[in-house]
């Protein structure tokens, strides 16, 4: 059921995403499921930027033991990041139209 917004943002959250997990509560209506899908999505968002963090630090590539470039782990985590979260707010709805009537784009006059 849905409530009237006794959640308090999880306190594993960064600051900034803890405001942003209150402004989506103060802004729609969630059921506990979708709750659960927020925190998902700040908690992805967290993940990812602390990733950039360390991307920002030491370069996006090191060198291995054979002298040759190879991609850092956190470039991957960094995109599994960006790709999970695009899907928890997708999957939330809450940046999304509502779906027209028609699959396809209308004709031309």
């Amino acid at each position: 059921m849905t409530q009237p917004n006794p959640v308090k943002p999880p306190k594993h959250l960064a600051a900034t995403t803890r405001r942003w997990f209150s402004d989506v509560l103060e802004s729609y209506e969630l059921e506990d499921h979708h709750v659960r899908i927020l925190t998902l999505a700040g908690e992805s968002w967290d993940r990812g930027q602390q990733a950039r963090a360390v991307l920002d630090r030491d370069g996006l590539t090191y060198m291995s033991r054979f002298d040759e470039p190879r991609a850092r782990p956190e470039v991957a985590i960094e995109r599994d990041c960006r790709i999970s979260f695009a899907r928890l707010i997708r999957e939330l709805g809450l940046d999304t139209e509502p779906p027209t009537q028609t699959a396809r784009p209308p004709k031309r006059l």
